[in-house]
């Protein structure tokens, strides 16, 4: 085995889920990954609110638990400067680092092997032209995804990165990966299978001495689709419509997450695979909505003032203003509305000064009906015209991660999050 070391983030996986499916005979390399190594559990936040995975992987990339690094925002990296990243420290060593997709990171590599950073953070990629148009691409489509409008160029980027960097003999996965594009969960597993083409290609032309993959695509499919799941022995269940009984898409990306990392192993790197945190089943049926078009929205309200609007993941967003009288004074617009059928609280908002973190909160279902009103009275009828359906909440976050790899790490059945940081920089 080389010394060059390569960790693959798997966002939230449930790795009593994948033992559940391995026992099955659904996963065959993890499966004997898992009968061949210890897999170790990670420890991170004990507040709720804090188990965001935009917190602990900053954990894990700095070293330093929240209320040592302080990021609680998705993007809010690229401000803080002052903290120095693990991708940073291995290049002081004199190694080549090369990183695709690594959450809440910014990129500060002085001579990057190649740097595609996560749709969420705004960072610049370094690499080609090609790979820099697909970063964005890549952006564009997932902060629109609620929308589905996609851009020319986006499209092309996607389609010439098919052709660069995916080999021809997998190009029948993806004919098939499409052709099943509509059935909920494979747009998620199409991206991720993308982002591994990627990688893989770039870590067999670069060598790097330290490379880097994070996929959310799980994540976000426990995270909207756990109900049907075959291993899970819960009373909830998703509607017909939104994902039929018959279908898994747990098991589907889980799949193709064995085969990737069969793939990756095979290139004789020392493969370390992360969670940073893991989700269970939730227990109650929570919807999820996204607004549309979040200026328009906004200047609908009152709100017209900001000088930058940020779309973040599903139900967030970003907004900033030119000084924090304007911030205050638009977080009491967006605080004063709620929901008129039942007066539940619309957005929930992070005041940081001049910025503002905005969710789009309510948990129910939005009809044609379904108006707001603030509380001096204004009234915004037919509210669902503004917003987007998202998903059904199906997992929520537990503060338990896993780690599993190839080699003896010499870890304690159970760590703090943090440590993983120490561990990665000691062998890198």
């Amino acid at each position: 085995m080389a010394d060059k070391i390569m960790v693959i983030g798997l966002n939230e996986i449930n790795f009593g889920y994948i033992e559940a499916y391995a026992k099955d005979g659904q996963l065959p390399f993890l499966k004997t990954l898992l009968e061949k190594n210890k897999l170790i559990e990670t420890e991170s936040e004990k507040e709720y609110h804090l188990l965001e995975p935009w917190i602990q992987w900053v954990t894990v990339q700095t070293g330093l638990n929240y209320d040592e690094h302080k990021v609680f925002r998705l993007g809010d990296i690229t401000q803080r400067k002052d903290l120095k990243q693990l991708f940073e420290k291995v290049e002081e060593k004199g190694k080549k680092v090369g990183v695709v997709s690594p959450f809440n990171a910014d990129n500060r590599l002085r001579q990057p092997s190649f740097f595609v950073p996560d749709p969420w953070t705004k960072t610049n990629p370094s690499g080609s032209s090609l790979l820099q148009n697909l970063s964005q691409a890549v952006s564009q489509m997932v902060n629109e995804n609620a929308k589905s409008g996609f851009s020319f160029k986006s499209i092309m980027s996607i389609l010439l990165a098919l052709v660069v960097y995916v080999p021809f003999s997998r190009y029948g996965h993806y004919f098939n990966l499409v052709l099943k594009r509509k059935k909920p969960g494979f747009k998620a597993i199409i991206l991720d299978s993308l982002l591994s083409d990627v990688f893989i290609h770039l870590v067999k032309n670069k060598k790097p001495d330290f490379s880097w993959l994070f996929l959310n695509s799980g994540a976000h499919i426990q995270h909207h689709y756990l109900f049907n799941s075959s291993v899970y022995d819960g009373e909830l269940k998703n509607p017909e419509w939104y994902c039929p009984a018959s279908h898994d898409p747990l098991l589907h990306i889980l799949k193709e997450y064995d085969k990737i990392l069969e793939r990756v192993h095979k290139l004789n790197y020392k493969l370390i695979i992360i969670t940073g945190l893991h989700q269970q089943p939730h227990k109650h049926m929570t919807f999820y909505w996204r607004l549309k078009e979040h200026a328009a929205f906004m200047k609908k309200i009152g709100i017209a003032n900001h000088t930058r609007l940020l779309p973040r993941m599903s139900r967030d967003f970003l907004v900033e203003f030119a000084n924090e009288k304007d911030a205050a004074s638009a977080e009491r617009v967006l605080n004063n509305y709620r929901a008129a059928s039942d007066n539940l609280t619309m957005f929930a908002v992070d005041n940081r000064g001049a910025s503002l973190f905005v969710e789009l909160v309510y948990p129910n279902n939005i009809d044609d009906n379904f108006d707001i009103v603030s509380a001096e009275g204004t009234i915004i009828s037919n509210f669902k015209q503004y917003v987007a359906f998202v998903a059904i909440k199906n997992g929520e976050h537990n503060g338990t991660g896993y780690v599993l790899s190839n080699m003896d790490l010499k870890l304690s059945p159970r760590i703090k999050l943090k440590e993983l940081h120490h561990k990665l920089l000691e062998i890198a």
